[in-house]
């Protein structure tokens, strides 16, 4: 059901059309201007004049208030028209705002140099904070009090700014309406309604913008402010895991739209929203209540009405939620019927929220005492407080509640048992939330706005010449004021409030100024509201050292998804969660991350590596093989030892070298060859130690010379074998011609030459030498100060040298191993290079895959096992036989077959 339909339930006339055209008219911004005369009949709904507070004056100012907090039932059906039933369930804030109202009225009244002359009226009435109740008591407002029009009765209706709806003629016009509680009821009537209102409590940043709503002021701030600064107040205090429960209106959606745009990107997380809605406040407060309960946030940020929060709080006291943390919204931080609730003080102690500033009004609080409904014998909201505070009814007639009349939707007095007062009932003595006038908020709001219409009025009215006509843009009468002229005076406004303050208009708003409180127990137990901070505009001032929080303690209380992130880990998402919830996961080893939360580890550079809590890089320790641990230490014992062996060996040939076994097997080759393996366990010392320049040069020359020099060695002892073996047959005198002494010794010259000149000597180490170089490639706090192989080619060709001359002797002592010679020296040369070969095939992988420093001790135990196999393999049969076997060492034992 449209609006417009609904509204002609409120006000059915004969005449329909009028009014839809007049709306549309309104609504689409269209200035029509429709003079009809007509003789109607006609009723409106629940408007009777017996419902609000009412005073005549030359201008009249309509206020509108959210009195009652509990709506009556509404039909649904909108086949039929209605019945009007009132709202029940008085509240004493409100009441106190309706008479600060009337209270700022009756002082500009009495001033002297405020609106001299002029008497300045009221038309206050409830609207039960529904917004088409509102929008009734508004029509009421504008359209006059009277439940219905005669025959005779003239319709009078203009679309433009110039009058309001339904005006009849002798009724003042309502230029400004101070209501509109709510932003859902102050969008409504600016966008409906001809004269301007001013909201007291309407906060919606929406309702900023002149465009849409041009005829709109408030005393009270924007959303935008209060939002941030419960934003501000989550990042600062990292709350980052937050529970929310907000009115299902702009209030409470738009709040939390602008909560989630300011932490975005700070880490702040929503755990989950609740909405509340007033009509169906019981379930939706369960609902929420388990909600919070079943949540892992420890903060809930609150954005609704405070009778919302209320039975909110009454579920939670229910299901023994006294653990959390509320941050509260300006609509119930200050409110005392929350406060001085014993039943929900264990769940609200420690709330921490933003309330509208407060100032005091003098004179206010004795005028509230001073109230009595035997002075004010017509104003029916103070009778029925009046019932309500001291259970006895001030009128001559008992009554103690109100009921409605089903043809015309009247309130009526019913009587009940309630005795009469006495007449000393007195408020001098009452404590309760209409009285106290310790803390003024929404109260000073209303104020403001009373003195803001007043101040606009005053210079509307005020004219230099007496003598203009009405109309004049310079001054008006109090007979013709037009809301747009109110409006151009509103848009200008700049004065001073009695309390001494600069009061303007930003547009629609004033500059916005809020507290911070805090509700702190007190020693008998009750709730007490302490002021912690105050925001001007965007600017926070917190003193944190005042906050008493919900677990009772000065200690910030934590609420997170996950708990922060030491340094030495990285937060890792958890996949489908929000970024809050996340896993902390160690940095690798060489990476770092040295603050809290950190999204990522940072790598250290080259030469530092990170420390065992991975929080800082520290530079990296040079290592290599010494001979002072235990590997240099027994790698070293290994190759003297197998030095000594080799010397003894050298020895025992020397002094047998006239044996058969001494010269049968070369005896010069033999001799050299035991010189070279010397040369190769002693060469295996220079790998060991602190690397230098001439060290890496020298230990692979070292290595490639001695190794050339043994193979070469035993391919020529080998070759010479054969050739005596060939020898001996006919024909083949003359091959041992090309194989004496002189061909020996010139063959291992050639053989070690090519090494030593070609490869290392000229092009090797000349052109791209090993140099000692930290090994940054291989993970660890310690780094191998290594040889760097300048040239893998290099490197390759020697090994490949040396490998090709040990193929080739395997092969030519495999040949000869069946020579017929009771002592055959190439069966010994065969398993020698068969050892040899394999201890070297074996060592390319070893020698890539070690890291570090082991992949030196791999190539220095290559080169040590090489030499005792080739050692213990060709010598200690010759050195058995010669010192153990001396019987065996001749000519015939060596000769025979």
């Amino acid at each position: 059901m449209s609006l417009f339909s609904w509204l002609f339930t409120l006000w059915p006339c004969s005449t329909p059309s009028l009014l839809l055209l007049g709306f549309m008219g309104r609504q689409l911004g269209l200035r029509v201007g429709l003079q009809v005369v007509q003789t109607v009949t006609c009723s409106r709904l629940g408007t009777s004049i017996d419902q609000g507070l009412f005073q005549d004056g030359d201008v009249v100012i309509g206020g509108l208030f959210s009195l009652y907090y509990k709506p009556p039932a509404i039909d649904h059906d909108f086949t039929q028209l209605p019945d009007y039933k009132s709202c029940t369930g008085l509240e004493n804030l409100p009441l106190q705002y309706i008479y600060a109202m009337v209270f700022a009225l009756e002082e500009i009244n009495h001033s002297a140099t405020l609106l001299p002359g002029v008497k300045l009226g009221y038309h206050i009435h409830d609207s039960c904070a529904i917004p088409l109740w509102a929008l009734q008591a508004t029509l009421s407002l504008v359209g006059g009090d009277s439940t219905s029009c005669n025959s005779a009765a003239q319709l009078k209706y203009s679309a433009g700014y110039g009058a309001g709806i339904g005006q009849r003629r002798g009724d003042l016009p309502v230029p400004l309406i101070i209501g509109g509680d709510s932003s859902v009821t102050a969008k409504i009537l600016s966008r409906i309604l001809g004269p301007l209102s001013m909201s007291y409590t309407a906060s919606c940043p929406c309702l900023s913008d002149r465009r849409q709503f041009p005829n709109f002021f408030r005393t009270m701030p924007s959303d935008i402010y209060q939002a941030r600064a419960v934003a501000h107040l989550a990042i600062h205090f990292n709350w980052t895991w937050i529970g929310a429960v907000v009115a299902n209106n702009d209030y409470g959606l738009m709040a939390i739209k602008i909560f989630q745009e300011e932490t975005q990107g700070a880490g702040v997380c929503l755990a989950f929203v609740e909405t509340l809605q007033r009509e169906n406040i019981m379930s939706d407060a369960r609902r929420a209540a388990l909600t919070i309960q079943a949540s892992t946030a420890r903060v809930i940020l609150i954005f609704t009405w405070y009778t919302d929060v209320r039975e909110l709080f009454l579920q939670l006291t229910k299901i023994n939620v006294t653990d959390r943390q509320f941050l509260a919204s300006e609509a119930w931080s200050t409110s005392g019927d929350l406060l001085q609730n014993p039943s929900t003080s264990k769940v609200a102690s420690g709330v921490l929220g933003v309330a509208i500033r407060s100032s005091p009004i003098p004179g206010f609080e004795n005028y509230l005492r001073n109230l009595n409904p035997f002075r004010r014998p017509d104003e029916r909201f103070l009778r029925e407080f009046w019932e309500k505070m001291f259970a006895c009814s001030p009128g001559a007639t008992p009554f103690s509640s109100y009921t409605t009349s089903p043809s015309h939707g009247s309130r009526l007095l019913q009587k009940t048992s309630l005795p009469l007062c006495n007449g000393t009932e007195s408020l001098e003595r009452v404590q309760n939330l209409f009285t106290d006038t310790s803390q003024l908020r929404v109260t000073y709001n209303v104020y403001l706005a009373v003195y803001a219409a007043a101040h606009a009025l005053h210079n509307l009215l005020s004219c230099p010449d007496s003598n203009n006509p009405p109309g004049n843009n310079s001054c008006s009468y109090p007979k013709h004021i037009k809301p747009i002229e109110v409006l151009q005076y509103l848009n200008n406004l700049n004065f001073t409030t009695p309390q001494g303050e600069m009061f303007y208009f930003q547009g629609a708003d004033i500059p916005a100024k809020y507290d911070l409180v805090n509700w702190q127990n007190t020693p008998k137990g009750q709730l007490k509201l302490v002021l912690v901070g105050r925001v001007d505009g965007f600017d926070l001032h917190l003193n944190e050292s005042a906050i008493q929080w919900s677990t009772g303690s000065s200690q910030v209380p934590l609420s997170v998804c996950s708990e922060s992130c030491r340094p030495g880990t990285r937060m890792a998402t958890r996949k489908g969660e929000p970024v809050c919830c996340f896993d902390c996961i160690p940095c690798a080893e060489g990476e770092i991350s040295n603050k809290t939360d950190s999204p990522h580890c940072e790598r250290c550079p080259s030469e530092f590596w990170s420390n065992d809590e991975q929080t800082a890089c520290i530079p990296r320790q040079l290592d290599f093989l010494s001979f002072n641990e235990t590997l240099g230490i027994t790698l070293t014992t290994v190759a003297v030892s197998g030095a000594t062996v080799t010397t003894a060996v050298f020895v025992v040939f020397l002094y047998y070298r006239q044996t058969p076994m001494v010269r049968a097997n070369n005896s010069e080759l033999s001799f050299l060859l035991l010189l070279s393996l010397k040369l190769c366990f002693l060469c295996s010392l220079v790998f060991i130690g602190r690397p230098s320049v001439w060290a890496c040069r020298f230990q692979q020359a070292a290595f490639g010379i001695s190794f050339v020099l043994c193979v070469s060695c035993l391919k020529v002892k080998t070759i010479v074998v054969l050739a005596a073996f060939r020898s001996a047959r006919p024909g083949a005198e003359a091959l041992m011609k090309w194989f004496g002494p002189g061909q020996q010794r010139g063959s291992v010259c050639l053989f070690t030459c090519i090494q030593v000149r070609v490869i290392i000597c000229i092009i090797w180490l000349s052109l791209s030498p090993p140099v000692p170089q930290p090994d940054f490639d291989i993970p660890g706090l310690k780094v191998t100060l290594k040889c760097a192989m300048a040239s893998v080619v290099g490197f390759s060709l020697v090994l490949g040298y040396i490998g090709l001359l040990a193929c080739t002797s395997l092969l030519l002592a495999f040949l000869a191993r069946k020579l017929p010679d009771n002592f055959n020296e190439a069966k010994l040369i065969t398993f020698s290079m068969l050892i040899f070969c394999a201890v070297w095939v074996a060592f390319v992988p070893a020698y890539v895959s070690s890291p570090g420093k082991y992949a030196v001790a791999v190539e220095i135990f290559a080169i040590l096992a090489s030499s005792y196999g080739l050692l213990f393999c060709i010598f200690a049969p010759k050195c058995f036989i010669i010192l153990l076997r001396p019987e065996k060492n001749t000519k015939k034992h060596l000769m025979a077959r």
